[in-house]
């Protein structure tokens, strides 16, 4: 309850970002395991999905809503390769639930019970650009948990995806502040390899993260576990003050 009251409360300060747009706005939704009756008598994985509707522009909020269920879809199927589909989210957690249950059934000895976290925000919202995070944790066998954070970058007079690319006017330029600001976050100096502090970058050469997405005041750069160090260094981000992005940003982003 004190997840979803703390979600709420940041959805209405990113919901004030949204007031002065007039083809799209978001409300909280969620979702838990105690939707199905059966959980009330027997054991269920615990199921917190915390996100966001879009509604306004039917085609527009349409688009949107889809990339967002199809993100909750991925979090919520327990397999080698996600099937990328949306389907409804009530239909996702009740795969997860009896796949679960299977899990335990074939496995009574497992340590620890399967469960899964989702969490989706608008950070960022203006009539150019929302910037909407996505993160999931979960557990689902094995040694440790597993979690990603992603961004969801639309137009919002389109519901179209931004290209990464497309977020920046000088990418290659971008890349190289990037570099300097990431290395000034983690010690590296610039004569030094990328990798001499113990990081993964593929080819010894600095890259951006598949993650990037916008705050009010940050540009936000994460890499997920695996991406550029082990599962025991956890994401690593980069946070960025707009007001510093002034000349690579394709958007105006500062009040």
């Amino acid at each position: 309850m004190k997840i979803q009251k703390a979600f709420i409360l940041v959805l209405f300060f990113s919901m004030a970002a949204c007031k002065n747009e007039p083809l799209v706005r978001f409300s909280a939704e969620s979702f838990t395991e105690e939707a199905f009756t059966i959980c009330a008598t027997v054991s269920c994985p615990a199921i917190t999905i915390n996100y966001i509707k879009a509604s306004g522009d039917k085609d527009i909020s349409n688009k949107i809503n889809s990339e967002i269920i199809r993100y909750i879809t991925d979090a919520l199927y327990i397999g080698e390769d996600p099937i990328s589909t949306s389907k409804p989210i009530k239909k996702a957690a009740s795969d997860f639930i009896k796949v679960a249950r299977l899990h335990a059934a074939d496995f009574p000895d497992m340590s620890a019970e399967y469960f899964v976290e989702i969490n989706i925000s608008v950070l960022y919202c203006s009539t150019e650009l929302v910037s909407i995070e996505m993160k999931q944790y979960s557990y689902t066998g094995g040694a440790h948990g597993n979690g990603n954070t992603f961004f969801l970058n639309i137009n919002p007079q389109t519901g179209i995806e931004i290209p990464m690319e497309d977020l920046f006017s000088k990418r290659p330029e971008f890349t190289n502040f990037a570099e300097s600001k990431f290395r000034e976050a983690n010690n590296i100096m610039a004569y030094e390899s990328i990798n001499s502090t113990g990081f993964w970058f593929e080819n010894d050469r600095f890259y951006l993260p598949e993650s990037i997405g916008l705050s009010k005041t940050n540009l936000l750069l994460i890499y997920n576990q695996y991406e550029i160090a082990s599962y025991a260094e956890g994401p690593v981000a980069l946070k960025i003050p707009l007001e510093e992005l002034k000349e690579y940003l394709n958007f105006n982003m500062l009040p």
